[in-house]
Protein backbone atom coordinates (compact mmCIF):
# COMPACT_ATOMS: atom_id res chain seq x y z
CA UNK A 1 0.00 0.00 0.00
CA UNK A 2 1.62 3.33 -0.66
CA UNK A 3 2.29 6.32 1.11
CA UNK A 4 -0.79 8.00 -0.72
CA UNK A 5 -3.14 5.82 -0.03
CA UNK A 6 -2.43 5.07 3.34
CA UNK A 7 -2.72 9.05 4.45
CA UNK A 8 -5.54 9.11 2.57
CA UNK A 9 -7.29 6.33 4.74
CA UNK A 10 -6.25 8.07 8.07
CA UNK A 11 -7.77 11.40 6.86
CA UNK A 12 -11.62 10.48 7.87
CA UNK A 13 -10.32 10.30 11.23
CA UNK A 14 -10.00 14.29 11.27
CA UNK A 15 -13.43 14.82 10.41
CA UNK A 16 -14.65 12.87 13.41
CA UNK A 17 -17.70 13.88 15.13
CA UNK A 18 -17.46 15.96 18.05
CA UNK A 19 -17.69 14.71 21.57
CA UNK A 20 -21.75 15.35 22.59
CA UNK A 21 -20.75 18.17 24.96
CA UNK A 22 -19.38 19.93 22.24
CA UNK A 23 -22.48 19.80 19.97
CA UNK A 24 -24.99 22.77 19.90
CA UNK A 25 -27.95 21.56 21.75
CA UNK A 26 -31.62 22.40 20.62
CA UNK A 27 -32.33 23.58 24.57
CA UNK A 28 -29.54 25.80 24.89
CA UNK A 29 -30.44 27.58 21.95
CA UNK A 30 -34.40 27.77 22.77
CA UNK A 31 -33.46 29.18 25.82
CA UNK A 32 -30.97 32.35 24.37
CA UNK A 33 -33.78 33.12 22.07
CA UNK A 34 -36.52 32.97 24.02
CA UNK A 35 -34.75 35.09 26.21
CA UNK A 36 -33.38 37.64 23.86
CA UNK A 37 -36.70 37.55 21.53
CA UNK A 38 -38.75 39.11 24.85
CA UNK A 39 -36.22 41.29 25.33
CA UNK A 40 -36.64 42.64 21.84
CA UNK A 41 -40.24 42.70 22.09
CA UNK A 42 -40.34 43.91 25.69
CA UNK A 43 -38.25 46.79 24.45
CA UNK A 44 -35.51 46.07 27.24
CA UNK A 45 -33.46 45.84 23.74
CA UNK A 46 -35.36 48.86 21.76
CA UNK A 47 -36.09 49.16 17.68
CA UNK A 48 -32.30 50.51 16.41
CA UNK A 49 -30.37 49.18 19.34
CA UNK A 50 -27.08 47.08 18.32
CA UNK A 51 -27.15 43.64 20.22
CA UNK A 52 -24.24 42.85 22.68
CA UNK A 53 -21.37 41.08 20.81
CA UNK A 54 -21.59 37.52 20.38
CA UNK A 55 -18.52 36.53 22.70
CA UNK A 56 -20.94 38.82 25.69
CA UNK A 57 -23.88 36.65 24.96
CA UNK A 58 -21.46 33.80 25.33
CA UNK A 59 -20.40 35.63 28.84
CA UNK A 60 -23.71 35.93 30.16
CA UNK A 61 -25.71 33.02 29.18
CA UNK A 62 -22.83 30.41 29.45
CA UNK A 63 -22.72 28.81 25.77
CA UNK A 64 -20.59 28.49 22.97
CA UNK A 65 -20.76 30.76 20.02
CA UNK A 66 -22.30 28.34 17.74
CA UNK A 67 -25.23 28.46 20.42
CA UNK A 68 -25.07 32.61 20.08
CA UNK A 69 -25.31 32.54 16.19
CA UNK A 70 -28.02 30.10 15.73
CA UNK A 71 -30.17 31.96 17.91
CA UNK A 72 -29.61 34.94 15.77
CA UNK A 73 -30.13 33.47 13.04
CA UNK A 74 -33.34 32.66 13.78
CA UNK A 75 -34.19 35.83 15.45
CA UNK A 76 -33.16 37.38 12.05
CA UNK A 77 -35.22 34.66 10.37
CA UNK A 78 -38.95 36.09 12.14
CA UNK A 79 -37.57 39.56 11.09
CA UNK A 80 -36.34 40.40 14.72
CA UNK A 81 -33.30 41.60 13.82
CA UNK A 82 -30.59 42.41 11.28
CA UNK A 83 -27.22 40.91 10.82
CA UNK A 84 -24.40 42.73 8.98
CA UNK A 85 -20.86 41.97 9.02
CA UNK A 86 -18.27 43.78 10.94
CA UNK A 87 -21.47 46.28 11.94
CA UNK A 88 -23.45 44.02 14.57
CA UNK A 89 -26.85 42.93 14.61
CA UNK A 90 -29.68 45.61 15.08
CA UNK A 91 -33.08 45.29 15.87
CA UNK A 92 -35.10 45.86 13.10
CA UNK A 93 -38.40 48.28 12.69
CA UNK A 94 -41.75 46.46 14.09
CA UNK A 95 -43.24 46.87 10.97
CA UNK A 96 -40.49 44.31 9.72
CA UNK A 97 -41.51 41.61 12.77
CA UNK A 98 -43.08 38.38 11.72
CA UNK A 99 -46.20 39.25 14.09
CA UNK A 100 -48.13 36.45 13.23
CA UNK A 101 -45.06 33.89 14.17
CA UNK A 102 -46.34 31.64 17.15
CA UNK A 103 -43.10 32.81 19.67
CA UNK A 104 -42.84 36.31 18.18
CA UNK A 105 -46.57 36.80 19.28
CA UNK A 106 -45.57 34.93 22.89
CA UNK A 107 -42.70 37.35 23.36
CA UNK A 108 -44.90 40.48 22.62
CA UNK A 109 -47.77 39.06 25.24
CA UNK A 110 -46.43 40.84 28.55
CA UNK A 111 -48.27 38.14 30.77
CA UNK A 112 -48.44 40.40 33.69
CA UNK A 113 -49.92 43.60 32.33
CA UNK A 114 -51.16 42.45 28.77
CA UNK A 115 -50.80 45.35 26.04
CA UNK A 116 -53.88 46.92 24.98
CA UNK A 117 -53.30 48.11 21.56
CA UNK A 118 -51.68 44.87 21.22
CA UNK A 119 -54.55 43.08 22.57
CA UNK A 120 -57.31 44.73 20.34
CA UNK A 121 -54.91 44.33 17.20
CA UNK A 122 -54.50 40.97 17.69
CA UNK A 123 -58.43 40.65 17.99
CA UNK A 124 -59.18 42.69 14.70
CA UNK A 125 -56.94 39.66 13.02
CA UNK A 126 -59.70 37.24 14.52
CA UNK A 127 -61.97 39.12 12.84
CA UNK A 128 -60.18 38.76 9.08
CA UNK A 129 -59.61 34.94 9.82
CA UNK A 130 -62.13 33.26 11.53
CA UNK A 131 -65.33 34.29 9.85
CA UNK A 132 -64.22 31.76 7.08
CA UNK A 133 -66.58 29.66 9.84
CA UNK A 134 -68.63 30.28 6.20
CA UNK A 135 -66.01 27.55 4.47
CA UNK A 136 -66.33 25.21 7.09
CA UNK A 137 -69.94 25.25 6.86
CA UNK A 138 -69.39 24.44 3.19
CA UNK A 139 -67.14 22.06 3.33
CA UNK A 140 -66.91 20.41 6.72
CA UNK A 141 -67.08 16.41 6.25
CA UNK A 142 -68.73 15.07 9.01
CA UNK A 143 -65.54 13.84 11.33
CA UNK A 144 -65.37 17.93 11.06
CA UNK A 145 -68.97 18.45 12.08
CA UNK A 146 -68.21 16.12 15.26
CA UNK A 147 -65.38 17.61 16.11
CA UNK A 148 -66.57 21.02 16.22
CA UNK A 149 -69.52 19.74 17.81
CA UNK A 150 -67.54 17.66 20.55
CA UNK A 151 -65.71 20.68 21.31
CA UNK A 152 -68.74 22.51 22.15
CA UNK A 153 -70.36 20.25 24.53
CA UNK A 154 -67.18 20.40 26.32
CA UNK A 155 -66.91 24.30 26.48
CA UNK A 156 -70.75 23.64 28.10
CA UNK A 157 -69.32 21.17 30.56
CA UNK A 158 -66.35 22.74 31.27
CA UNK A 159 -66.53 24.03 35.04
CA UNK A 160 -62.94 25.33 35.79
CA UNK A 161 -60.63 27.83 33.43
CA UNK A 162 -58.04 25.29 32.35
CA UNK A 163 -60.71 23.12 30.75
CA UNK A 164 -62.39 25.75 29.48
CA UNK A 165 -59.47 27.18 27.68
CA UNK A 166 -58.83 23.82 26.49
CA UNK A 167 -62.26 23.15 25.04
CA UNK A 168 -62.41 26.87 23.66
CA UNK A 169 -59.33 26.77 21.88
CA UNK A 170 -59.92 23.33 20.24
CA UNK A 171 -63.48 24.55 18.77
CA UNK A 172 -61.90 27.61 17.05
CA UNK A 173 -58.56 25.12 15.57
CA UNK A 174 -61.21 22.47 14.84
CA UNK A 175 -63.56 24.88 12.56
CA UNK A 176 -60.37 26.51 10.73
CA UNK A 177 -59.27 23.06 10.15
CA UNK A 178 -62.72 22.28 8.57
CA UNK A 179 -62.13 25.06 5.98
CA UNK A 180 -59.79 22.60 4.09
CA UNK A 181 -57.80 25.81 3.21
CA UNK A 182 -54.38 25.14 3.59
CA UNK A 183 -53.63 28.89 3.46
CA UNK A 184 -56.20 29.01 6.48
CA UNK A 185 -55.02 25.92 8.20
CA UNK A 186 -51.63 27.78 7.85
CA UNK A 187 -52.97 30.53 10.48
CA UNK A 188 -53.02 27.97 13.40
CA UNK A 189 -50.27 28.25 15.11
CA UNK A 190 -50.87 32.15 15.27
CA UNK A 191 -54.72 31.87 15.83
CA UNK A 192 -53.46 29.63 18.84
CA UNK A 193 -51.01 31.83 20.29
CA UNK A 194 -53.98 34.85 19.95
CA UNK A 195 -56.38 32.97 21.92
CA UNK A 196 -54.14 32.30 24.81
CA UNK A 197 -53.48 35.92 25.22
CA UNK A 198 -57.20 36.26 24.65
CA UNK A 199 -57.44 33.51 27.36
CA UNK A 200 -55.20 35.33 29.55
CA UNK A 201 -57.00 38.87 29.66
CA UNK A 202 -60.13 37.11 29.68
CA UNK A 203 -59.89 34.59 32.97
CA UNK A 204 -59.76 38.14 35.54
CA UNK A 205 -62.93 39.26 34.20
CA UNK A 206 -66.70 37.47 35.42
CA UNK A 207 -68.89 36.12 32.88
CA UNK A 208 -67.06 36.53 29.87
CA UNK A 209 -66.99 32.64 28.85
CA UNK A 210 -70.74 31.69 29.84
CA UNK A 211 -71.81 34.99 28.29
CA UNK A 212 -70.13 34.44 24.87
CA UNK A 213 -71.24 30.51 24.95
CA UNK A 214 -74.57 31.11 23.55
CA UNK A 215 -72.35 32.53 19.95
CA UNK A 216 -70.27 29.71 19.58
CA UNK A 217 -73.44 27.40 20.03
CA UNK A 218 -75.16 29.46 17.40
CA UNK A 219 -72.13 29.04 15.24
CA UNK A 220 -71.52 25.33 15.64
CA UNK A 221 -75.18 25.01 14.68
CA UNK A 222 -74.76 26.70 11.27
CA UNK A 223 -71.83 24.55 10.62
CA UNK A 224 -73.47 21.34 11.04
CA UNK A 225 -76.35 22.63 8.98
CA UNK A 226 -73.95 23.52 6.45
CA UNK A 227 -75.35 27.73 6.38
CA UNK A 228 -72.51 29.56 5.47
CA UNK A 229 -74.59 33.04 5.83
CA UNK A 230 -75.63 31.66 9.36
CA UNK A 231 -72.13 30.59 10.38
CA UNK A 232 -70.71 33.48 9.21
CA UNK A 233 -73.02 35.82 11.33
CA UNK A 234 -72.30 33.94 14.31
CA UNK A 235 -68.99 34.53 14.27
CA UNK A 236 -69.09 37.25 13.69
CA UNK A 237 -70.91 37.76 16.95
CA UNK A 238 -68.45 35.53 19.00
CA UNK A 239 -65.64 37.83 17.95
CA UNK A 240 -67.72 41.29 18.08
CA UNK A 241 -68.77 39.65 21.80
CA UNK A 242 -64.82 39.58 22.32
CA UNK A 243 -63.66 42.77 20.96
CA UNK A 244 -66.83 44.31 22.87
CA UNK A 245 -64.98 42.89 26.10
CA UNK A 246 -61.31 43.82 25.05
CA UNK A 247 -62.44 47.68 24.70
CA UNK A 248 -63.79 47.78 28.39
CA UNK A 249 -60.87 45.86 30.29
CA UNK A 250 -58.00 47.85 32.02
CA UNK A 251 -54.67 46.80 30.36
CA UNK A 252 -51.20 47.61 30.89
CA UNK A 253 -49.15 51.07 29.92
CA UNK A 254 -48.68 50.70 26.17
CA UNK A 255 -45.09 49.67 24.92
CA UNK A 256 -45.96 49.69 21.08
CA UNK A 257 -45.11 53.31 20.48
CA UNK A 258 -41.61 52.33 18.77
CA UNK A 259 -43.39 50.74 15.95
CA UNK A 260 -47.60 50.48 14.90
CA UNK A 261 -48.83 47.23 14.56
CA UNK A 262 -52.14 48.71 12.49
CA UNK A 263 -52.43 47.79 8.87
CA UNK A 264 -53.21 52.17 8.81
CA UNK A 265 -49.81 52.97 11.01
CA UNK A 266 -52.28 54.04 13.50
CA UNK A 267 -53.16 52.44 16.94
CA UNK A 268 -57.43 52.61 16.55
CA UNK A 269 -59.79 51.90 18.97
CA UNK A 270 -62.76 50.43 17.64
CA UNK A 271 -66.26 49.18 19.46
CA UNK A 272 -67.95 46.58 17.80
CA UNK A 273 -71.87 46.04 19.11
Amino acid sequence: MSACYRRRMKSPAKSRQKPASKLVKPGRIQAVLRTLGSEIAQDMIPVGATLPPEHDLESRFGVGRGVVREAIKTLAAKGLVTVRPRHGTHVRPRSDWSLLDRDVLSWLINEDAPNRDLMLALQEVRQIIEPAAALAAERATAKDRKRIMAALAAMEASHDVPTAIVADKAFHLAIIDATHNPVLQGFRGAIDTILSAVFMVATGTPGWFHENLPNHAAAARAIEEGNAAKAHAAMQQVLGYTQFRLTKKKFGRSRLSSGKLMATGKLRKRRVA
